[in-house]
């Protein structure tokens, strides 16, 4: 298989294990560029990219701009904070405005779920979902699958914990797609108050015990609290969550066995997981970030083939 069975990356959900094994091989080649002297390719020279971001980001906005450059695509950056957006333009006609400009791609961060979905059936650019609300965030999951089969290899039958705030999370909800396709076990973890109902039709399993998570696990992918998101009290303090559901160094040592510590980013350090652990020989979270730009090169250079 050379080329995806999907036009736009939306979600996890669409993707076959062949479009995974795909993009896994094409992140492998271009973490060998990024790792060259000269890291630039040509490959998408001919190619105009928008990046259309209505909710705050760093991580993910630098990792794709970066992704394009390396691939030698023309960038716009576009920020609602200070667009025609403000003044009641809807997402339809910004992106129509935007397109007129001849641009062949868009990566979409949204605060409302379904947003590229509600755009990829109104226009024929490729979209890329850069995270939908608590929907779906498809090149985190697989940024971060990605790091677990460079750190263990095959990931079937291996134990993946998600600890954290899972309800307002879309990292959890495309990891455990990723994770169910590729054959691993997960294990949900957090309070009862920040896991949603539904997971348990998802084939995971949900408990309340880290150190029973972290016991079972081969990988624990720990996620943050997003305050940002909770209108409502989840839970009576920050004190009260990292002494109960925080991943420091005593817990790690007080295991039988070492596992592997993930994070998405960014870090509440103290609260859901210490810096010695962030900074530890378990932690592959700077790997992760490195990964981030190779996939995301991977997944627009095969999305933009299919322009061809």
């Amino acid at each position: 298989m050379s080329e995806l069975s999907i036009k736009h990356l939306l979600g996890i959900k669409d993707l076959t294990i062949d479009d995974l094994n795909l993009i896994y091989e094409t992140a492998e080649t271009f973490k060998d560029v990024i790792n060259r002297p000269i890291k630039k390719v040509p490959s998408l020279r001919d190619i105009t990219i928008a990046n259309v971001f209505f909710e705050n980001s760093t991580r993910t906005k630098l990792s794709f701009e970066l992704a394009e450059k390396r691939l030698s695509a023309d960038v716009i950056n576009f920020s609602a904070s200070g667009s025609s957006v403000k003044k009641g333009e809807t997402l339809l006609d910004t992106v129509n405005n935007i397109l007129s400009m001849k641009v062949d791609m868009i990566v979409m961060r949204h605060s409302s779920p379904g947003a590229p979905h509600f755009l990829s059936q109104h226009i024929d650019a490729n979209i890329v979902n850069a995270g939908d609300g608590t929907h779906e965030h498809p090149t985190q999951a697989l940024l971060d699958t990605f790091s677990m089969r460079e750190k263990l290899g095959d990931l079937a039958g291996k134990k993946v914990a998600i600890i954290g705030d899972i309800v307002h999370s879309r990292v959890a909800l495309s990891n455990i797609y990723a994770l169910k396709k590729l054959g691993a076990e997960v294990m949900i973890c957090g309070p009862a108050t920040l896991i949603p109902k539904f997971l348990t039709n998802l084939g995971v399993q949900v408990v309340s015990d880290v150190k029973h998570a972290l016991n079972w696990c081969d990988v624990a992918n720990i996620l943050r609290i997003q305050l940002e998101r909770q209108q409502i009290k989840y839970f009576p303090s920050l004190r009260e969550y990292s002494q109960y559901f925080g991943v420091n160094k005593e817990l790690l040592d007080s295991l039988n066995r070492q596992i592997v510590i993930m994070h998405p980013g960014p870090i509440n350090r103290g609260v859901e997981i210490t810096s010695d652990v962030a900074d530890s020989d378990h932690s592959i979270i700077l790997d992760q970030v490195e990964n981030g730009v190779a996939v995301r090169m991977a997944v627009l250079y095969l999305l933009a083939g299919l322009k061809k």
